[in-house]
């Protein structure tokens, strides 16, 4: 067995915040992996392919080499793994054993940890290392540590409060509004991502439940037809409604809230298009679950999607990434791209902090990456739309909350994006701006139903869904041609009415801004065109179709 290990770049993990490790892990625990794989450079974010890929074409141009793939297996195997299957785009490896095996392969130090956010789970602080014969023809390993790097906004129960001002938008109300193209979806395949807790060694997080009686329930109340939802497990399966009912009462109102989020986006799009081929992808909230949903979902199983919603994310910069890791996903997010999926992520709900402290701006990761369509927050107020700002411009036990939006301090401006703002953060890069685009976060929040009742929520969490729906809506109606691709890059080029996209294809919103306070204290203002927290604005969706 090769004994020699040298590090792994990019995989350094400082110990989770606020988490204390309470023990060593079983040897005899079976963990899987999934391991990233050299492969050819992935064009830039300004040099795309002029169309749209095949999954398979993906794969030839893109996939590791065949030799590479069969060292690594041979390496691993040297250790006792097992290699469960390399991916469809042939740029990951799914690995399995035992704990003791994968300490032998990778060093981790794995042990069992604590923190309040998250009880047990398994973790690992410091590098990897990987065998030496195969250095350099490993970019990853995911999965060894569990940690969360998948949130959402606070419960639906500290938002209802915001709807008593004026009642909650029903669809027939949001397609009015934002003038969605006539349609139903027919013909287009939608996907949701949704993340929940993984297997846990005690802990105190479940993954959350689906409920189609309440998705059959909302649509009939709204008096659209029943929809088709295919529950797509990755490495994860949701709940049942008995399984979750036989939970103990803490884990079930944990369960409970996290269901209320999976169930806004089900909902969402199943009544905006009630017609489409809807598929909900579940996975792990840890770096692993990302990678593989983004896998599966580029690849097209169990259908190439138009469109990709993901309301969940973590702050670009936040300490729980790693590396590697981060650079994963966002080739994850680019293949998707290149296959031409539109990936609409929410911005985030805790304004120019996004959940971290300090005195610099921060902004939500996926939704920086230049290969997502990032989507920001608005709410109603008596006489006009404006950005979504509820005191103290972030989430807290007591309600709040703020669309998230700025500059990104990782990701490079890409040369499509040719606008003008500026970092709040002094000496940081030009950086990607987000959001792109907006839509109703806030009050009067959506109208919606959770375990048979009425449930307003909102967020920028619903954001992204009405934006995925309206995006089916404007392919269904394109030329076969203009179909399939990835459509971020577009909003700021000129259309068919020789106008900016963006311009043409939206109403602009220039009130209101995202300061979260007491920490950053300052934040990003809406005005005039393009800006940090709205982008282009709200759609106007049968403009937009005739636009693209």
């Amino acid at each position: 067995m090769p004994q020699s290990h040298v590090e792994l770049p990019g995989s350094r993990r400082p110990a989770k915040s606020g988490a204390r490790r309470l023990r060593g892990i079983d040897p005899h625990a079976n963990i899987e992996v999934t391991i990233g794989l050299k492969a050819p450079d992935l064009p830039g974010a300004d040099a795309m392919p002029a169309r749209a890929l095949t999954p398979q074409e993906f794969a030839d141009q893109y996939g590791a080499a065949p030799a590479d793939v069969q060292k690594v297996e041979q390496a691993l195997r040297g250790f006792g793994l097992t290699v469960q299957e390399v991916d469809p785009s042939r740029r990951n490896l799914r690995v399995s054993g035992s704990a003791a095996a994968m300490e032998a392969a990778f060093q981790p130090d794995m042990g069992i940890y604590h923190s309040a956010d998250q009880g047990e789970f398994r973790g690992r602080e410091g590098t990897l290392k990987v065998p030496a014969e195969i250095e350099g023809l490993i970019t990853g390993v995911f999965g060894l540590d569990q940690r969360r790097v998948a949130r959402r906004k606070a419960k639906a129960s500290e938002h209802a409060a915001a709807a008593t001002a004026a009642a909650p938008l029903t669809p027939a109300d949001l397609e009015a509004r934002y003038n969605f193209p006539a349609g139903d979806g027919a013909g287009q395949t939608i996907a949701i991502a949704e993340f929940g807790a993984p297997l846990q060694t005690g802990g105190s997080f479940v993954p959350p439940a689906y409920l189609p009686d309440d998705v059959t329930k909302f649509c009939a109340e709204q008096g659209r037809p029943a929809p088709t939802v295919n529950i797509v497990p990755v490495n994860l399966a949701p709940l049942t409604l008995a399984q979750l009912q036989q939970l103990p009462s803490q884990l079930q109102n944990v369960a409970a809230d996290e269901t209320g989020e999976v169930m806004m986006d089900i909902e969402i799009v199943a009544a905006l298009c009630p017609k489409a081929n809807i598929n909900v992808y579940f996975a792990s909230f840890d770096q692993k679950g990302w990678v593989d949903l983004l896998t599966q979902v580029a690849a097209g199983h169990p259908a190439l999607p138009v469109t990709l919603s993901v309301s969940w994310g973590e702050a670009e910069d936040s300490p729980d990434w790693s590396d590697a890791a981060r650079q994963a996903i966002n080739a994850g997010l680019q293949a998707a791209a290149m296959v031409g999926v539109t990936v609409c992520v929410s911005s985030g709900d805790d304004g120019s902090g996004d959940g971290l402290g300090g005195k610099r701006a921060h902004i939500d990761f996926p939704a920086s990456s230049p290969f997502v369509l990032s989507v920001g927050g608005t709410m109603l107020n008596q006489t006009s739309e404006v950005v979504w700002w509820e005191t103290p411009g972030r989430r807290t036990t007591k309600g709040g909350g703020a669309t998230g939006g700025g500059v990104s301090v990782i990701f490079p401006r890409p040369s499509w994006q040719n606008v003008k703002v500026a970092s709040l953060n002094r000496g940081s890069i030009d950086g990607r701006v987000m959001p792109d685009v907006a839509a109703l976060a806030g009050p009067p929040l959506y109208q919606l139903i959770l375990a048979g009742n009425s449930a307003p929520n909102g967020g920028t969490s619903a954001s992204a869904p009405l934006w995925a729906s309206l995006i089916a809506r404007i392919n269904a109606g394109l030329p076969n041609a203009k179909r399939q691709r990835f459509l971020t890059p577009l909003l700021y080029q000129h259309g068919s009415s020789g106008k900016l996209v963006g311009q043409a294809g939206f109403r602009d919103i220039t009130s209101g801004q995202n300061a979260s306070h007491p920490q950053p204290g300052t934040g990003y203002a809406a005005g005039a065109g393009f800006d940090a927290v709205s982008g282009w604005g709200v759609p106007n969706g049968t403009a937009l179709q005739n636009e693209l």
